[in-house]
């Protein structure tokens, strides 16, 4: 008997005779038994993979079951695009069985919602932001809608688990189990990671556990990878990628990535003054821009559409011919979802062009690509230390109880997946803390937000207590009352001169500024001819340690690839000429007595070399600068003892006193709400991983003048 059987018999006859379908996929086939028995699983297959059917066939069958009354399952995505395109396909597969699924998120009208809280969907696909908000809803209605939920289907749960959307989703989550009074099923679908059991655990309990109670179905995930036509070529600037890209697979679709919403700007206006068929897709262009560009481009043959990792995800912009990389991803796992985007159709092969536009781009490009051979994916890591969420918990439950009681917010925690492990004294700290502050006030019974909460967080009910990232100043821009999308507010600071006018970009094209209302935060503009520019504040992202080690291999070797062009071969050529002085093994210290200074070349990484750097500065030398492949110092005869004062330094464990500066503190969002001591342990754990640290400075140092 095969696992399809085991199927409700009206979802076989669906999906037989409705879809038209011979066979399910493997991942489709293993994932019966455990979702019907109620089990915990991570799906895992790659892009385009079946994953959603894989999760949703065997829950229809038994919804089948159970019956049609209340809301049974939680759909969570990380982006409202995404929900927007599965909720065409859930609601077909609902429909066939006489089910509703339903879409709840902040761009859906308050009457569709209205109508979801009196008649249930049996399915819900939202964000955990709305979730947020439904239950700190000041109406009962919101969270007896959530009471009847019996399973949590987290799709790409590999973007939500490695940064602290992950931490307060497992939060929303335990909450809701609090009202529904049982444990809540939950199924993760992703793509290729590096920790599966433990991606599993921690979506089951946070990670608490050291054995694994769930189940991990990826069959094939092990077999040797399809297929694909990989090619690195080095352009050397984003003109000569546009030209490239114009001349390129004329007659069809191709889907090109980028690494920042100013490059996707740049690049769009390059593109259409080449005459090229181009869309935009990036998280500051408004809802609408978004969905008309990728409507557009799924509709068209001849034409490009460029996006930032937004389109990285799951989101159908229908069959695509080719995916072209502008540099290059910060992981094989997201090459490995681009890539992913291709070679769907029978007969086709996964592809995937990367134009390097740079030597640091062309030296990303080519290890990440030597990661990818080597069968490297990296693991998913939660932050460290989500104590800020605890602030964040005790704010929203107080609001979803109108004043919870001193006592009673540990009856909530006591069990949470997060903050149950902690240390009551360090969480009475923190409540206590706030209660000082006035972030919270108690009438000696409840707790509710205080004067300050109020101010911190209360900006339009209290929005910024929903999000767990601080968000940058960003103000609107409008062409009459078509909302284009958003900027950052430097686009409007940036030096030029009195009497010159602001051109800014959005959606490739340009639009000049006409007037700016800084109270509202909104810029009228209307289109013009020259070209624009916009920016956007972002942390950006550095090389992990052994993506930057794999760069100092590349540089220590002669081997050629079979992937490069011969330009590209040429450019690695001079950098490795330039280079010469590399050793495979070692660090390398290089005194420039001429600039006083010195380069100690690590490549351990943007993470571990800034705490070198910073260990430096603590120890009284002037400040340091810091890359994904080096440390600068000043100093060239210094040099020898600065390498010592470090490994001294953090021999004696200077990370636990570590003062991190306050402007580094602010990009955790809800440090107001936390003890100064707290926020900088935080801060500390998730700057700072010492083990890595020590076996760096373990490794062999080479000295030259």
């Amino acid at each position: 008997m095969s696992h399809f059987e085991k199927l409700d018999p009206l979802v076989q006859h669906h999906i037989v005779n409705t879809l038209g379908w011979t066979s399910l996929r493997p991942l489709q086939e293993e994932s019966i038994p455990p979702i019907l028995a109620g089990k915990d699983c991570l799906l895992l297959a790659p892009t385009a993979g079946g994953k959603t059917e894989a999760a949703i066939f065997p829950i229809l069958s038994r919804l089948c079951k159970e019956g049609k009354d209340g809301l049974k399952i939680l759909y969570v995505c990380p982006l409202k695009a995404l929900l927007n395109n599965l909720h065409e396909r859930l609601s077909a597969y609902c429909e066939m069985l006489g089910l509703e699924c339903g879409i709840w998120h902040g761009d859906i009208g308050p009457s569709q919602k209205q109508r979801y809280l009196k008649q249930a969907p049996a399915i819900l696909l939202t964000t955990p932001e709305s979730l947020e908000v439904m239950l700190i809803s000041q109406k009962d209605g919101p969270r007896a809608f959530l009471k009847t939920v019996n399973t949590l289907v987290v799709d790409e749960i590999h973007a939500f688990a490695g940064d602290d959307r992950g931490w307060h989703l497992l939060a929303v989550a335990h909450r809701i189990e609090h009202l529904t009074g049982h444990k809540l099923q939950r199924i993760g679908l992703s793509a290729t990671v590096g920790n599966p059991e433990q991606l599993l655990q921690w979506l089951i309990d946070g990670g608490r556990s050291e054995s694994n109670t769930g189940v991990v179905i990826a069959p094939g995930m092990n077999a040797a990878p399809a297929e694909s036509d990989i090619t690195l070529d080095y352009v050397g600037s984003t003109e000569n990628a546009a030209i490239v890209i114009s001349r390129l697979y004329l007659g069809e679709k191709r889907l090109v990535f980028c690494d920042s919403r100013s490059r996707v700007e740049e690049l769009g206006n390059l593109l259409r003054g080449l005459n090229v068929s181009v869309f935009l897709s990036h998280s500051s262009l408004s809802a609408e821009e978004r969905r008309d560009s990728e409507a557009a481009f799924a509709q068209g043959q001849d034409c490009v559409i460029v996006a930032t990792s937004t389109l990285e995800l799951g989101i159908d912009v229908g069959d695509l011919d080719h995916v072209i990389q502008i540099d290059a991803p910060w992981s094989v796992a997201s090459f490995l979802q681009r890539l992913g985007r291709t070679g769907r159709r029978s007969g086709s092969t996964r592809n995937c062009l990367f134009l390097a536009t740079s030597d640091t781009a062309l030296l990303r490009a080519a290890a990440l690509l030597a990661l990818w051979k080597d069968g490297y994916v990296e693991p998913v890591e939660p932050p460290h230390h989500p104590l800020h969420l605890f602030a964040q918990q005790i704010m929203a439950l107080a609001l979803q109880t109108g004043g919870i009681g001193r006592e009673d917010w540990k009856k909530q925690m006591a069990d949470s997946p997060i903050f149950g492990s902690e240390d009551p004294k360090t969480l009475d700290g923190i409540v206590n803390y706030m209660l000082e502050e006035g972030i919270l006030w108690s009438d000696g019974v409840r707790l509710v937000i205080g004067d300050a909460g109020e101010g911190y967080f209360g900006r339009r009910h209290f929005i910024d207590l929903i999000s767990v990232f601080a968000s940058d100043p960003v103000f609107m821009v409008l062409h009459g009352r078509r909302e284009l999308g958003s900027v950052d507010q430097v686009t409007f600071l940036r030096e030029r001169r009195d009497d010159q006018p602001i051109v800014l970009s959005l959606g490739g094209r340009s639009w000049l500024v006409q007037d700016i209302d800084w109270q509202s935060r909104q810029a009228q503009v209307i289109p013009e001819e020259r070209g624009g520019k916009s920016q956007w504040l972002g942390s950006g992202q550095g090389m992990s340690f052994r993506f930057a080690r794999k760069v100092q291999e590349l540089l220590a070797s002669e081997d050629d690839d079979a992937t490069w062009t011969g330009r590209t071969k040429d450019a690695i050529e001079n950098l490795r000429n330039l280079y010469n002085f590399i050793s495979k093994d070692d660090d390398l210290v290089l005194s420039n007595h001429e600039k006083d200074e010195f380069h100690w070349y690590t490549f351990a990484g943007a993470s571990c070399n800034m705490a070198i750097a910073s260990c430096l500065n603590e120890t009284g030398y002037e400040p340091a600068y810091s890359d994904d492949f080096k440390i600068r110092g000043k100093g060239a005869a210094k040099a020898h003892k600065a390498v010592q004062a470090v490994k001294y330094a953090i021999a004696e464990g200077l990370f636990e006193t570590f003062e991190i500066k306050q402007e580094i503190l602010e990009a955790l969002k809800f440090h107001q709400a936390l003890p100064n001591s707290i926020a900088q342990k935080i801060m500390r754990a998730r700057l700072f991983d010492e083990n890595l640290i020590e076996a760096q400075l373990n490794r062999g140092i080479l000295f030259l003048e």
